[in-house]
């Protein structure tokens, strides 16, 4: 047979191409041919028109919405998360050969106009329970907002590099007070210290934009398109009274529910046509601009207040312990629910202010950064000091994943994690919360939220943040390798009792 597939992930980054490689791998061994188009971050290269005509069937593997998806009508058609597409791409594809030869038809689109314009992606399950999609909805805002905070983040930090090396120990002061207008009125290139300020500016324009995407991509995955002025300016305004991310996030949900709400008032013929763009916004942004200023605003930014504040006063063994917590919490389900909870927390304090202070929250992402990058490799290690443990396919992921380890991508542990959870996992989870106590303990900082390795000459307290690294990747590989030996010799016990049984 011939199948076509689309894997997508809310961020674009791990998950898809993890699944395209997996369900292609499942393929080639059931005797099929197949396309992946992945639409990732990067964007798509699409499937051909020719490939479509000789499909027999489609897996939509995605946890956010495909994007031209009228191409597949009338094809049979297999739909699921893109997560089955890492544990189990063989049943998806046994799912495919049956709906083929079944001939099952069915309607996956989503525009009947030929080449229509793609919307911005997002999938939140309407049968899904409440949990479910406020997590989808959350994701959303996060997976829109992470290239701001990527982009503003490294070029801050950069900024602050060269500032000390062009300025001595007072540059990374002196470069926030360049003002914008010197730069534009006479910008000097041979001046370190106004390139320096270049990349702060541009870092802190990157930042301006983090709270109103979150709170604007929250309220479009709740309401659509009539969520994405309130939303926006619910994030502006979380910014004017001082709430930062914590009234981002809130008033991202109370201006998509607003919108929802407004959305389905029943209204004459006449009016529902101006509905979804000027009455809806116009009316939600009006709601939501009271409820942020006079209702919900101050007490945010009164707990926001209070939560800087408190992370700003840890030290020694509490930030110690708050890092053994996040570390766990990346490991334990390797880019799921939790895993985005702790990472979310660690980007939520990457603002402008946090950076140019080199307050607390720098040290809660190298935590975060650090501990994500543990699992993989240290499965990576243990398949290179025990291969006898692990089948010939983990012994290809573990290759792939010292790349994906490094690159901080915790998602490379889940092959590994889905073939044998009760040993994995508590390894990577106890390696991790290592990585993630000692990252706290030696007090390293980083401002940059993605890279893993490749953004080392970004962090502040290199040597203790790489010996963290390295210990917690040999804890989870010699963690992993225990346990599963153990797990072999009951098996082997468990073999030999059997046969003696079948002597007998």
């Amino acid at each position: 047979m011939f199948l076509i597939a689309v894997t997508s992930c809310p961020t674009g980054i791990a998950h898809t191409y993890m699944a395209a490689e997996a369900l292609e791998t499942a393929a080639r061994e059931a005797g099929h041919e197949i396309v992946v188009e992945t639409q990732g971050a990067g964007g798509a290269v699409r499937v051909s028109q020719a490939d479509l005509d000789r499909a027999d069937a489609v897996i939509l593997a995605a946890d956010v919405e495909v994007r031209d998806k009228h191409r597949f009508t009338g094809l049979p058609t297999v739909v699921s998360g893109v997560k089955r597409g890492i544990s189990d791409p063989a049943g998806l594809i046994r799912e495919a050969e049956a709906a083929a030869r079944a001939g099952v038809r069915t309607s996956t689109a989503t525009s009947t106009v030929p080449g229509a314009a793609a919307a911005p992606a997002t999938k939140v399950e309407a049968g899904g329970s409440v949990g479910s999609r406020v997590r989808q909805w959350l994701m959303t805002g996060v997976s829109y907002m992470i290239p701001f905070v990527a982009a503003g983040g490294i070029m801050i930090a950069l900024g602050f590099m060269l500032a000390r090396i062009a300025g001595g120990d007072q540059g990374a002061v002196e470069v926030t007070q360049i003002p914008v207008t010197d730069l534009i009125a006479g910008f000097d290139p041979t001046s370190g210290m106004e390139w320096a300020a270049l990349l702060f500016q541009g870092g802190v324009a990157a930042f301006g934009f983090l709270v109103a995407v979150l709170a604007g991509f929250i309220a479009y995955a709740i309401a659509d398109r009539p969520g994405l002025a309130p939303g926006f300016v619910a994030g502006a305004l979380s910014g004017v009274v001082g709430a930062g991310f914590l009234g981002g996030l809130v008033g991202g949900f109370v201006a998509g529910f607003l919108a929802l709400g407004i959305s389905r008032l029943r209204v004459p013929k006449a009016v529902a046509s101006l509905m979804p763009v000027v009455v809806t916004p116009l009316l939600a942004t009006f709601a939501t601009t009271v409820v942020m200023l006079l209702v919900i605003g101050r007490p945010l930014a009164s707990v926001q207040t209070g939560l800087t504040d408190g992370l700003d006063s840890l030290s020694g063994g509490s930030i110690a312990v708050l890092g053994v917590v996040l570390g766990l919490m990346m490991a334990f389900d390797m880019g799921g629910p939790v895993n985005k909870t702790a990472y979310v927390f660690a980007t939520g304090g990457l603002t402008a202010s946090a950076i140019a202070d080199s307050s607390a929250a720098l040290t809660v992402m190298a935590v975060v950064m650090a501990a994500g990058m543990t699992p993989p490799l240290g499965l990576a290690l243990a398949t290179v000091v025990r291969k006898h443990l692990f089948t010939e396919a983990e012994r290809e992921n573990g290759k792939a994943a010292w790349l994906l380890g490094a690159s901080f991508i915790t998602e490379g542990a889940i092959p590994f994690a889905a073939a044998d959870p009760l040993r994995v996992i508590p390894s990577i989870m106890v390696g991790s919360g290592v990585t993630g106590g000692l990252v706290a303990a030696f007090g390293s900082k980083l401002a940059a939220p993605h890279g893993g390795i490749w953004v080392t000459p970004l962090i502040s307290g290199i040597p203790g943040y790489l010996v963290a690294v390295v210990v917690g990747t040999l804890v989870t590989a010699a963690l992993v390798v225990v346990s599963k030996s153990l797990g072999r010799g009951r098996q082997a016990v468990r073999t030999a009792d059997e046969e003696l049984a079948l002597v007998a």
